[in-house]
């Protein structure tokens, strides 16, 4: 699950954390990793079959900063094949994805990057 790999992400020095609604049951965990972090993790809505309209907007207002993110993870698994990825060795795959996220850095901003070169 998602979750698990929780405690292994967090250094420590962490302002704030973003997620979604399967990271709200770890709050403590958050807080005990990184106490100085505030917990930005989207927070389920629905109780008792009713919807809760403030918590829906603060979800949604987390869910725009998380989808910047989510982003360069979608460019690079569609555009570069990094849906599947076979094992070869940790530091072969960690190399290939930092390239892969570097270039989808450059592929988002390529727009800016042009409009500074042309005169």
């Amino acid at each position: 699950h998602d979750k698990h790999p929780l405690p292994d992400l967090l250094h420590g020095q962490e302002r704030r954390v973003y997620g979604d609604s399967a990271y709200a049951s770890q709050k403590k965990l958050i807080a005990g990793k990184a106490p100085r972090a505030k917990d930005f993790t989207n927070q389920r809505t629905k109780r008792k079959g009713l919807v809760d309209e403030v918590a829906r907007g603060k979800n949604r207002n987390k869910s725009r900063i998380r989808a910047r993110v989510e982003h360069v993870f979608g460019v690079v698994k569609r555009l570069w094949g990094f849906g599947k990825v076979r094992y070869r060795g940790l530091a072969k795959n960690a190399t290939r994805a930092f390239t892969a996220l570097a270039l989808a850095n450059i592929y988002l901003g390529r727009q800016r990057l042009m409009a500074q070169v042309r005169p």
